[in-house]
């Protein structure tokens, strides 16, 4: 399919496991992810990675709430490898634009994934920024916008409608919650979906046939109780 599959993670074993696979055309990260992970040392991390990771997309994110500082830590994430994109917040923490920073790390030959868009507010400011020849992953959070029952779909769509003149750009749904996440990505035309290890596990059920997937279901609930010993 046409929809690429990167896989969202920090336990290096998984992505490396992943990439041998040959199942993921690229890898994103973040610094909850890592946090999560107990990595302590983030350079040390992503050299890591980085060293049997060369050829496929990889995005790393700057960690500072300072736009100085976010420029500082995008050149030398940018350092890392021509595959390695800066993962931007779209605002700091104090709700202010990411996009004089983003406009500038265009002008300087960086690699973006522009992440944490929630509104087409945001990502029209983006488009505004974004020349043909700029290279960026518009990453719109669709999973947490459909938690607050609000249709991710008719907005991923304007994204890609609104980007199709920049091809270089690539609307990215993140924080999917199940597997059919990656069909509703793939129809409503993203070009990246990414997929933390679970789903990707439950990928492989796509087009299963729903009547031997009930009677194994029914298997497992029979096989369940039998082994605990249920009475009645």
């Amino acid at each position: 399919m046409a929809l690429k599959i990167y896989a969202d993670g920090a336990n290096i074993q998984d992505m490396i496991k992943r990439y041998r696979e040959g199942v993921v055309s690229g890898f994103t990260t973040n610094p909850t992810l890592m946090a999560k992970a107990g990595i302590k040392d983030y350079q040390g991390f992503a050299k890591e990675v980085l060293a049997t990771i060369k050829d496929l997309p990889i995005s790393f994110e700057v960690f500072s709430d300072d736009f100085a500082e976010m420029k500082r830590q995008a050149l030398i994430i940018k350092s890392w490898g021509e595959h390695v994109n800066v993962k931007i917040p779209i605002t700091n923490t104090r709700s202010e634009s990411a996009i004089p920073l983003i406009e500038d790390l265009f002008r300087l030959g960086v690699k973006l994934n522009v992440t944490a868009i929630f509104t087409e507010l945001q990502f029209s400011a983006l488009r505004k920024v974004t020349r043909p020849e700029d290279d960026v992953i518009v990453s719109i959070f669709a999973g947490r916008i459909a938690d607050t029952g609000v249709d991710p779909i008719p907005i991923m769509k304007r994204a890609v409608d609104l980007f199709r003149d920049r091809p270089k750009a690539k609307i990215l749904w993140a924080s999917p919650r199940e597997a059919l996440n990656i069909v509703q990505a793939e129809m409503a035309g993203c070009h990246i979906i990414t997929v933390t290890d679970d789903l990707l596990t439950k990928r492989s059920l796509r087009n299963k046939d729903l009547t031997e997937y009930s009677l194994e279901t029914v298997k497992m609930f029979y096989n369940d109780a039998t082994k605990a010993g249920f009475r009645l």
